[in-house]
């Protein structure tokens, strides 16, 4: 691999790369929600929910994290009503992931429910497309995080969505804490998380998303928690700062997504990313969030981290090969991936 050239679109497309921190509603492309509404309206002519195209043209990307969690999402449930057409989501996200390069994928979903399936249904529906999609394409593995919703489950809720967790391991590796940031006392789900820990999966949780938190202290209270891994990191005072770096936790970033969605002052020369990515005791992983809404995906991703924070070539599959470390696979994975990296820094020749 000669080091000296410049990171471009095909180095970054061809890197073998992780994705710690996709949600599944929200890596659904807008093509996908289109193709699904032109089903509904074609089963039904009464259906009378706006094209999903029309309301988020291709490519407009300025939307807030209200517009989110009030728009996109409203079109993932109103669209995803049955279990067919959510295999049919699912095959989609991960046919594009796969074509991005993606060899390792730790999909996050919060096990719904509706009048035509359950919980469980929906998990076994989800983990069936997983299977059938990695017996056709064997060279991504992709693995479940179930998330618990903090703004609208009950503590009893989330004992649930944990149990839902461990009684479909080893597919499903971990849950999370997601959901509006701006709800719910994180406090309540600490049972939740330490079952989950004691039953051997990892934990990831929403961290420092908003400028406020919801309660004061919860930042101190999820760290309590012992997490493996912290999503988004954004707003984060220095003293726990510390107390991460302290703990080694994995960082998942997700630079567009901070940035279009407006979640700090600035833009990209202003992420996070630069005051995190060469600290060693935190490895950092860089991911999409929901790439269907912002519509950058992984190899964008370290793109324009190596645009905007200078990286070089090594500096790139450095920081992919320090991701693996905090995947929630077991050894074997990590070792294939770590075997990838060679291969691709070894072969590659432009």
């Amino acid at each position: 691999m000669d080091t000296t050239t410049p990171v471009d679109p095909a180095f970054t497309k061809l890197l073998p790369k992780i994705e710690l921190h996709a949600h599944l509603s929200g890596s659904i492309s807008r093509q996908c929600l289109h193709d699904l509404w032109l089903q509904k309206r074609a089963a039904d002519p009464t259906f009378d929910l706006l094209d999903p195209w029309v309301v988020m043209p291709p490519g407009k990307v300025d939307y807030t994290l209200d517009t989110f969690l009030k728009t996109f999402s409203a079109f993932t449930y109103q669209l995803l009503t049955d279990l067919p057409s959510i295999a049919y989501a699912t095959t989609s996200v991960l046919s594009d992931f796969h074509a991005d390069g993606i060899k390792y994928l730790e999909l996050r979903t919060i096990p719904r429910s509706s009048p035509h399936f359950t919980q469980e249904s929906y998990i076994t529906t989800v983990l069936a497309t997983i299977t059938a999609f990695a017996e056709r394409h064997p060279d991504l593995t992709t693995r479940l995080i179930l998330s618990i919703d903090r703004g609208e489950h009950t503590p009893t809720d989330a004992d649930a969505v944990v149990n839902l967790a461990i009684a479909n391991k080893p597919l499903v590796v971990g849950v999370d804490i997601a959901g509006n940031p701006a709800k719910g006392h994180i406090a309540t789900f600490g049972p939740a998380l330490a079952k989950a820990k004691a039953a051997g999966l990892g934990v990831t949780v929403h961290f420092a998303e908003v400028r406020t938190p919801a309660v004061e202290g919860e930042l101190e209270t999820i760290l309590g928690f012992g997490p493996d891994r912290l999503g988004h990191v954004i707003h984060v005072p220095e003293l726990l700062r510390t107390e991460i770096v302290h703990r080694r936790v994995g960082l998942e970033l997700c630079i567009s997504c901070n940035v279009h969605a407006k979640l700090f002052d600035g833009g990209f020369l202003d992420h996070h990313f630069r005051d995190w990515w060469k600290v060693e005791e935190c490895p950092v992983v860089l991911c999409t969030d929901d790439v269907g809404f912002f519509c950058s995906p992984v190899s964008n991703e370290y793109l324009l981290a190596a645009k905007h924070f200078y990286l070089t070539r090594t500096d790139v599959v450095d920081i992919a090969r320090r991701a693996v470390s905090v995947i929630f696979a077991g050894e074997e994975e990590k070792k294939r991936l770590y075997r990838l990296l060679d291969e691709f820094v070894a072969g590659y020749s432009q």
